[in-house]
């Protein structure tokens, strides 16, 4: 197994190269962490945006874990797929578990898994935009992890719920992963500016682009309240 260190938690490479004896579990443990946004209350803290991003530059390798295909395309496609179905799963967990536990998370007290904040603040986000709610959160940490928690709690129309779960889920998982992807190549091919050594980069320019937003949004909720 990997050596391990705390700071491989938040370190979206850690889990693509992810090894047992040898074992490439990488797939495995990308699909698992996005299931786990959305349906274990992990969002706030895991690597969803460059993850993906940087799943599609290493897709490749990823597939390989389970079928090897001499087709880039077809790697990313499928790939893409994959996530989007473990996403759409996480939804509809998290739906679930909002729909029969409403009561009880508001009054949960506070702890590293769970903010009450954060679900007040989901709820607030979910009352302005709808459904689309659903999709924007996608691209949002913390939102990603309680929009469809909420959607439980409000009762959402299922059939209304599932399919805003599902396009959100192909939108936020395709373009990600073929903007890792492609990019990558681009780049490599017309520049041989080679992403794979610009890692770090890359990761403090998605969280940047992902998080500040919510930042923003939670910074002038703080201020209206005062």
């Amino acid at each position: 197994m990997n050596d391990f260190d705390w700071k491989n938690l938040i370190d979206p490479l850690f889990y693509i190269h992810f090894d047992v004896n040898g074992i490439k579990l990488g797939i495995y443990i990308v699909l698992f962490i996005v299931f786990a946004e959305t349906g274990l209350f992990a969002g706030f803290f895991l690597p969803g945006d460059s993850l993906l991003f940087l799943a599609g530059i290493y897709s490749r390798d990823l597939i390989e874990n389970i079928v090897f295909i001499n087709n880039d395309f077809i790697n990313v496609v499928l790939l893409s797929t994959l996530v989007a179905l473990s996403g759409i799963l996480g939804n509809v967990v998290g739906y679930w578990f909002g729909s029969k536990s409403g009561y009880y998370l508001y009054n949960k007290e506070d702890s590293f898994w769970f903010k009450k904040k954060y679900l007040v603040q989901s709820k607030d986000f979910f009352e302005k935009y709808g459904g689309k709610a659903i999709i924007f959160a996608r691209f949002l940490p913390i939102f990603r992890t309680f929009a469809p928690i909420v959607a439980g709690i409000v009762s959402m129309d299922k059939q209304k719920f599932m399919f805003y779960n599902i396009l959100s889920s192909f939108i936020w998982s395709f373009t990600l992963i073929f903007a890792g992807h492609y990019l990558y190549g681009f780049l490599l091919d017309n520049y041989q500016i080679d992403l794979k050594e610009h890692i770090e980069l890359i990761v403090l320019i998605l969280v940047g682009i992902t998080v500040l937003p919510v930042i923003y949004k939670f910074s002038r909720k703080s201020k209206t309240q005062e």
